[in-house]
């Protein structure tokens, strides 16, 4: 990875490492965190940001300005050199790789979490925050406010459906939304829980198949396209899930975890599930994801120590460093 130095101006410009290429075109995992445990005095995070993992060499390595906040990482499907960072104080796009970034968004908009990209139109942007959704028609140019519908605007997560990207899911403070015309209206999917919705995923391996993690009600599964949701996981039903997965490679294989809860393993498509944590530092686990590289491996993220993967479903854990960290987002991005 080239190193550059950084250079922060008043039209807030960064210039930064640029993403490694990598020569198969495959997708990079990548973790979002602030180094709380070993975090120094300083103005700015002097451990945190988006760290990309790999490839073959298992040490992580920064990409992207250092600046506050940084919770998720996301690329155009159809132009990979085009990177959102969704932050705190707003969101910073690349145009070139990773190699420059430069604040796209104004001092009224921030707080934002993550970010989902039309994959047929990238002019098409989604980025969920905690004063609701906004949308950019321009490929990020300009944003606004797209929450007609809603109850409440808190929202952490949002997905385009891949089979017809008019079409989101979009994770409230009240419950899981659908809009069918591109974020423009919103309604309510009414057999989902009134709870907040921390964390939703669908599977690569059966498009219908969706998971939810709530604050206080547990798990949600829907196995019709989001259509509609019923509780699984007994043992997890009052639990914050703060980190849901589905394996991209089998629709039996899905996960769940959050504070105080370890990591719940299903393999029989959600029906049944075991508590799959032991040999983990901590119980509190605050994201994960299954490996699209790798099969059946599934990361996961311990608050403040450490990141674990497993390659046998939980029976043993191996660990993946980031000690200290408070990864927000364990997740994939292609990179060109």
């Amino acid at each position: 990875m080239k190193k550059v130095l950084l250079i922060l101006s008043s039209c807030l410009f960064f210039v930064c490492d640029a993403f490694a290429e990598d020569s198969t075109g495959r997708t990079r995992m990548f973790a979002a965190f602030a180094m709380t445990k070993a975090q120094q005095a300083s103005s700015l995070p002097t451990d945190s940001g988006i760290f990309l993992y790999g490839p073959g060499d298992g040490q992580w390595s920064r990409i992207g300005p250092v600046i506050q906040s940084m919770n998720s990482v996301a690329a155009d499907p159809s132009n990979p050199s085009t990177l959102f960072i969704a932050c705190g104080n707003g969101i910073v796009r690349s145009q070139d790789n990773g190699a420059t970034w430069r604040m796209v968004t104004g001092w009224r908009e921030s707080d934002f979490v993550k970010i989902a990209i039309d994959p047929e139109n990238g002019d098409n942007v989604y980025a969920s925050s905690v004063w609701g959704l906004h949308v950019s028609r321009d490929g990020g140019e300009s944003w606004e406010a797209a929450n007609e519908g809603l109850q409440e605007t808190y929202c952490r997560t949002v997905i385009v459906d891949d089979r017809n990207p008019k079409r989101l899911l979009l994770g409230t403070a009240a419950g899981i939304y659908v809009s069918r015309d591109r974020a423009k209206s919103w309604s309510a999917i009414k057999s989902t829980p009134k709870s907040a919705i921390l964390r939703m995923a669908r599977s690569g391996a059966d498009l219908d198949l969706w998971i939810a993690g709530t604050e206080g009600d547990g798990v949600y599964l829907s196995r019709n396209d989001g259509k509609a949701w019923e509780p699984v996981a007994p043992d997890l039903k009052e639990a914050n899930i703060y980190a849901v997965a589905a394996n991209p490679d089998s629709a039996s294989q899905l996960a769940a975890a959050g504070w105080g809860t370890g990591v719940w393993i299903s393999v029989d498509g959600g029906k049944s599930w075991k508590d799959s944590g032991d040999g983990l530092p901590s119980p509190n686990v605050t994201s994960m994801t299954f490996d699209q590289s790798k099969e059946d491996r599934l990361w996961v993220s311990t608050f403040e120590e450490g990141t674990y993967f497993s390659d046998d479903l939980g029976k043993t854990w191996n660990n993946g460093n980031l000690d200290g960290a408070y990864v927000y987002d364990l997740d994939f991005v292609r990179v060109k």
